[in-house]
């Protein structure tokens, strides 16, 4: 078993890091890193959803291959020197392979996997690296929105929805096509409201549950009564917001019915759009335990099980025409007969 020791400091200017040691086999693979570097994106671990399914694979790497690893928090309105620095100090270290957890490591992943040919890096939510020595790990997040779209637009008593996303960029904009798309298919007249938290990261769209919170209460004033978010930390506002009116919430990355912080407001989080981040970062870090590193692009889908809809909530599973309704949708869009729009 890894022994977890919090470590004495910061790597790359990050708030925190933790720093666990392999166990005494570790060799036996061949494997000769010190172990997992990953790197999170804004929100840092504790988000509930994106960060903490980055961490779900490290620990599950950690377990099963008995190796060493090093996971770095962010900092309040770093820049990308600041990132660069923290990828350098991992690979310094030795770690092998070092992810970056979001696609504003995309600048310091480029920089510094150049500088260390040797080591595997791997960059969430980005397919702009393209280096010999990068997977680029990305998902068909408009796939699974799509799903929640449907549930949305089957569950809603009001015929009145709302789309929450983090920050106004495009890979928010692809959550927000696939939810659109998904509920116009169920009814092409349905009233759906959007809002994005704010135009940039830095300005805390990711990571400010309170701005999720008041665009929650702005839209449920409004009349929408299922929330669907994209946003990150901010998405435990929205979820809690939701729960306080007594209205629908769809969450976001992991499933977030069964996360422990949100569990005084699980009886209202319907389902989620999940995105497998974790079994991404499990597979990059298998890759290289077995010595065939996985680089270029890799694409989680609905067919792969890199994204899909979470359905944990039992008063979601008792909608049996909710249930099938989305199932179809899957079934459709695996087979090819739904193509699911990105903007």
């Amino acid at each position: 078993m890894a022994v977890t020791v919090i470590a004495l400091a910061a790597v790359g200017c990050g708030k925190s890091s933790t720093e666990s040691a392999g166990g005494s086999d570790k060799s036996s693979s061949g494997y000769t890193g010190k172990g997992i570097g990953l790197a999170y994106d804004i929100g840092g671990k504790g988000d509930q959803s994106f960060n903490d399914a980055a961490f779900s694979g490290f620990q599950r790497a950690e377990k099963e291959f008995k190796i060493g690893g090093r996971d770095v928090e962010p900092q309040d309105n770093e820049s990308d020197a600041d990132k660069v620095q923290r990828l350098e100090q991992l690979a310094k270290s030795g770690y092998n392979p070092i992810i970056g957890v979001g696609f504003v490591y995309a600048p310091a992943v480029k920089e510094v996997a150049a500088k260390y040919p040797k080591i595997t890096f791997g960059i969430i939510d980005d397919n702009t690296v393209q280096a010999s020595n990068v997977a680029d790990l990305v998902f068909h997040e408009e796939q699974s929105s799509y799903l929640a779209g449907v549930a949305a637009a089957k569950t809603t008593k009001k015929n009145h929805i709302g789309f929450i996303g983090g920050v106004d960029i495009p890979l928010i904009h692809k959550f927000e096509a696939g939810f659109d798309q998904g509920a116009r298919s169920v009814d092409p007249k349905i009233k759906i409201e959007s809002q994005y938290l704010t135009q940039t990261p830095q300005e805390g769209g990711f990571s400010s549950p309170d701005k999720g919170k008041e665009a929650t209460n702005g839209q449920i004033a409004a009349g929408a009564d299922v929330i669907y978010h994209a946003a990150g930390l901010s998405g435990q506002g929205v979820i809690q917001a939701a729960a306080a009116h007594k209205v629908w919430a769809i969450g976001v990355d992991s499933d977030q019915y069964q996360q422990s912080a949100l569990a005084a407001y699980k009886d209202y989080i319907l389902g989620s759009a999940l995105k497998n981040v974790g079994g991404a970062v499990y597979e990059l870090v298998k890759s290289v335990v077995e010595g065939k590193p996985l680089t270029g692009e890799q694409r989680g889908d609905l067919k792969s099980g890199g994204v899909g809809f979470a359905d944990s909530n039992p008063k979601y599973q008792a909608m049996k025409d909710v249930v099938a309704a989305v199932e179809k949708a899957k079934q459709d869009i695996i087979a090819g007969k739904i193509a699911v729009n990105t903007k």
